[in-house]
């Protein structure tokens, strides 16, 4: 299990859904909410809508994603940990383009 204590302000993040059941519009559909927090603080770094007809999200949702994480910290992380159960390629791809290596855990 990763605690916050097992790491220094901005060695990780972590990339998990925020929502249990999806964010319902009448104009755009139903979403989840991608979130990105640091692990030691907890501090949310950012989210992303996503829709739920999208498997995933999008290249630039990712990036978005990535970016305001950098933005609150103004560094990037070492290591990105994402949950096994969620489908989440694009953003490992952003991840390591940016060079934080990318952990995948229960």
């Amino acid at each position: 299990m990763i605690e916050p204590g097992q790491f220094e302000v901005n060695e990780a993040w972590i990339a998990f859904k925020l929502n249990d059941a999806p964010i319902s519009t009448e104009e755009d559909g139903d979403f989840n909410v991608l979130a990105l927090m640091d692990v030691a603080s907890c501090y949310i770094l950012g989210a992303e809508f996503v829709s739920t007809s999208s498997v995933e999200s999008s290249q630039s949702e990712s990036n978005r994603l990535i970016g305001s994480g950098y933005s609150q910290k103004h560094q990037l992380p070492k290591k990105l940990f994402i949950p096994t159960n969620l489908v989440a390629d694009s953003l490992c791809l952003e991840a390591e383009r940016h060079g934080i290596a990318v952990l995948h855990v229960p």
